[in-house]
């Protein structure tokens, strides 16, 4: 091999490998991910009470230091201001656990009196999440999951 060529080749080697370190420093930059979010209304009835649940499982490199949930109705004054990291910080946790490598699987649960479903609007619901990694990063994510109030 010449001289010239086994130069290229090196230059080629250091090239793809600084490449590679600049992509695994900045895989922690990434935000938390929101996958397989859903939500559940049970509608309250003689005898029982309601329940909302929502789940949803959250990745992030740093770890996942919290998720808030918010549940809302569509025709609502969220629908136009929709809640803000700051606002959503303040709002009710869910509760995670491990579920492998550097996501967690989190869950919320509230009871729904029949009291709070007749107050209730019906229609369309949304459940907005703040997911906060131990980095500091975030995802909000005003429709994570729906839900119906009939």
């Amino acid at each position: 091999m010449s001289r010239r060529v086994a130069l290229s080749v090196v230059a080629s080697a250091v090239v793809l490998v600084g490449a590679g370190a600049f992509a695994v420093a900045h895989a922690g930059d990434q935000p938390p991910a929101l996958t397989h979010s859903t939500a559940r209304y049970t509608a309250p009835g003689k005898g029982h009470g309601g329940s909302l649940s929502f789940t949803t499982e959250v990745t992030a490199a740093s770890g996942v230091r919290s998720l808030k949930v918010l549940a809302w109705p569509e025709k609502s004054e969220l629908a136009h201001k929709l809640p803000t990291a700051r606002e959503m910080a303040e709002v009710e946790s869910a509760t995670c656990t491990p579920a492998g490598g550097h996501t967690v699987r989190c869950g919320y649960r509230a009871d729904v009196s029949a009291v709070d479903a007749a107050s209730s609007p019906r229609g369309v619901w949304h459940v907005a999440v703040l997911a906060t990694a131990k980095d500091g990063s975030t995802t909000l994510d005003h429709r994570a999951a729906d839900f119906t109030v009939r």
